[in-house]
């Protein structure tokens, strides 16, 4: 038989109500083959609570606002200030703009985002899953929902006990139908990250959008729908690889939610009739209120458990006990190993930001920000400016009527900025040297001057051709192409590309 995770909290003569809830979720009351226990965790007040508001209201304003917000770029750039704009190959933040060829700087944003995980948990534990992650945060908001339609925990217990009826129908169906509304906005949000936002807005209530918008949005209401919905604590227990690989994160003064057994222990719940009887109790009233909070309906008296998350709403309820029964609060609280063996030991060693300052942490801060500094370094001193020349393999080289070589290269000329630009090509370092350009004046020179587009690359075909002996006599020889910028508003900007002229060498004329 399978345990039923909550019950309805009882109210016996002790100094706080007990609630009767069992932790379900520890590893040895799961089982795979039974069906999930709902978990209600019950409401709780306190400062963890409020930063847990906090951050699920800034988080998910900048989700649903971001989309929106306007930014003014010159010529056809779009408005939109967050665009992955995978039509054009374009991402946009804001001010910045990234090319594919630019894609180390997203990897760079990769690398920081995993250091910067390490770095957290190595000082925090799990905040990022107690906090910050996406599961924990529209889970938060789904129970918030449920509890002010189905009322608190007790009253959800009952609901969930009690037949069907129009009563629990119409509970049951305002639930559901806020949850789906929740998980619509969150799917149609994320794909006005890659189209303009209020243009796609108009098109998806018209019926105008792309199939894959509306495919997108289904896929992510779906998942959204069931993992806030009716997974959650699943989710994290079962679906995640973070809980497996944070315990490397963690080392003996890394802060982690902790129950103080050497001052908890042994628990009663009647303190006041043991005292009397002079046996040794300890702060721990056995109320349970730690476990009827816990969204992962696990009990944090039996130690550090990787189904823990360290949202720390434990640590509110707790408080709010001690209060009440007039000991002081931390009796579970935020501590590192090394602090609760010392304290075991009775040496009363408290935590201080020192704790914070050690080579784990010193590395990965270290590693985070060097990476960091050096994105920062290569972005603003980033030319606007990129070229790129491709050589003809086939034949690198054709010998002409009048016995000079000429080998054919493809100029490829970027424009990084938002309006249109003039470049001069020319041809340097090849002794002999002219070139020709396909397509333009059919004059042949030393350079060309070339228009590009704003915001585009502009392929050019030329013909490099010499009758220098002494080239033609070398197989390979390195010359340069340089492209300047004419009439630039601002400094101009200036490339140089290193490239090979081909020809027949000495070894030709040898086998002759």
């Amino acid at each position: 038989m399978v345990q039923i995770l909550n019950t309805v909290d009882t109210a016996p003569s002790t100094e706080v109500d007990t609630h009767d809830a069992q932790a379900v979720n520890k590893a040895e009351n799961r089982s795979l083959y039974a069906a999930r226990a709902a978990i209600h965790p019950k409401s709780v007040h306190g400062t963890f609570r409020r930063l847990k508001w906090i951050l699920l209201v800034v988080l998910l304003g900048i989700y649903y606002i971001s989309p929106f917000l306007r930014w003014d770029r010159p010529g056809n750039a779009p408005d939109q200030a967050i665009l992955i704009d995978l039509a054009n190959r374009r991402f946009y933040f804001f001010f910045i703009e990234i090319w594919p060829q630019e894609f180390y700087y997203v990897a760079g944003l990769l690398i920081m985002a995993g250091v910067g995980l390490f770095l957290v948990t190595s000082l925090f534990g799990r905040a990022w899953c107690g906090y910050a992650c996406p599961q924990t945060v529209w889970t938060d908001l789904y129970i918030w929902v449920e509890s002010k339609i189905e009322g608190d925990r007790n009253a959800r217990i009952r609901l969930d006990a009690a037949p069907w009826s129009a009563g629990k129908l119409m509970k049951r169906s305002a639930k559901m139908a806020v949850w789906l509304l929740i998980a619509i906005a969150t799917g149609g949000f994320w794909v006005f990250y890659f189209a303009d936002a209020p243009t796609l807005f108009r098109e998806l209530i018209t019926g105008a959008a792309p199939p894959v918008a509306y495919f997108t949005i289904a896929i992510l209401t779906a998942t959204t729908f069931t993992f806030a919905g009716f997974m959650r604590e699943q989710v994290c227990t079962y679906m995640c690889p973070w809980p497996r690989i944070q315990g490397a994160m963690l080392d003996e003064d890394s802060l982690i939610v902790t129950y103080n057994a050497w001052r908890g222990e042994p628990r009663m719940a009647g303190r006041k009739k043991a005292e009397a009887q002079g046996l040794k109790v300890g702060d721990c009233v056995d109320c349970n209120a730690c476990v009827a909070v816990c969204p992962m309906g696990i009990d944090i008296r039996d130690g550090n458990q990787l189904e823990c998350i360290n949202c720390a709403l434990c640590i509110d309820a707790c408080d709010a006990v001690m209060d009440k029964v007039g000991s002081p609060r931390g009796l579970i609280n935020y501590t590192t190993s090394s602090l609760y063996a010392a304290n075991v030991e009775g040496k009363n060693t408290h935590w201080n930001w020192r704790y914070l300052l050690r080579p784990r942490t010193a590395i990965y801060f270290t590693m985070w920000a060097g990476v960091g500094i050096a994105m920062l370094v290569t972005l603003l001193n980033r030319s606007q400016l990129d070229v790129n020349v491709v050589p003809d393999r086939n034949p690198l080289y054709v010998t002409l009527s009048d016995g000079s070589i000429r080998n054919g290269f493809t100029v490829k000329i970027l424009n990084k900025r938002q309006e249109e630009r003039s470049f001069r090509l020319t041809l340097e370092d090849l002794p002999g040297g002219r070139m020709e350009m396909v397509g333009g004046p059919g004059s042949q020179g030393t350079s060309f001057d070339i228009t590009v587009e704003p915001d585009k690359l502009k392929a050019v075909k030329v013909y490099v051709a010499t009758d220098d002996k002494a080239v033609i006599e070398d197989e390979h020889n390195r010359f340069h192409f340089r492209i300047e910028e004419l009439n630039p508003k601002g400094m101009a900007e200036t490339a140089r590309y290193d490239a090979i002229f081909h020809a027949p060498g000495t070894h030709e004329e040898e086998e002759d």
